[in-house]
């Protein structure tokens, strides 16, 4: 048997109803929003999305998970790197949709090739006003992708391994939209900075997996 078969084994032993939570996702968040995190958006009607966290043999001795990193624009997660995903729409039948048809729009690939084998816990945004759903799938296959040229500059496959190493994971100063600058916890890894919502739910998935481990 492959790694990456020997991975997919035991993620599938992932208790999905049974899961770490928020208190695995605050370790990673910016210390002055996790008040607001916590709060979920009471009272202030956020909007739902879906995002997929991808696993596909990387290599014969790595599993992958693939970010994209936004482009520049006027908005509150400009050139930050993220789980393909987005806002969900009226067509979409549920969340789990919401992320399958996003990342087929962002990244190109295949939903009918995607099997998805849970959902994470919901995070709120406070940046942007969201709620977000993180769904787990995996393809037996390195997916050919094909990233949207507006709204992906650039794609990051990133080998599971780098998000186990201690040293990949650092406090830093990190310069917010508003042009202010807070040290923030962040997976740091080839120069890549993995932080905010995207590394919180990181974070879950990974213990996730040495609670089953």
């Amino acid at each position: 048997m492959n790694v990456f078969s020997q991975l997919i084994n035991d993620i599938r032993l992932i208790d999905f109803s049974s899961l770490p939570g928020l208190e695995a996702q605050i370790r990673m968040a910016p210390t002055n929003r996790r008040d607001d995190i916590r709060a979920m958006g009471e009272g202030l009607k956020p909007l739902k999305s879906g995002v997929l966290l991808l696993l596909y043999p990387l290599d014969d001795e790595a599993t992958g998970v693939v970010f994209i990193r936004r482009p520049q624009y006027n908005g509150v997660h400009s050139g930050q790197i993220s789980f393909p995903g987005g806002r969900y729409e009226p067509g979409d039948t549920d969340l789990m949709h919401t992320a399958l048809r996003e990342a087929r729009e962002e990244i190109g690939i295949d939903p009918e090739k995607v099997e998805v084998i849970g959902k994470l816990t919901d995070l709120y945004i406070p940046p942007s006003n969201h709620t977000v759903s993180p769904w787990v799938g995996i393809m037996h296959h390195r997916p050919a992708f094909k990233p949207d040229p507006v709204e992906v500059e650039s794609i990051l496959e990133v080998a599971l391994t780098n998000f186990l190493s201690e040293e990949n994971q650092q406090i830093i100063p990190i310069k917010l939209a508003d042009g202010s600058s807070l040290n923030t916890p962040c997976y740091l890894i080839d120069g890549n900075v993995i932080w905010g919502a995207t590394a919180m739910m990181m974070a879950e998935f990974l213990e996730c997996m040495k609670k089953g481990s």
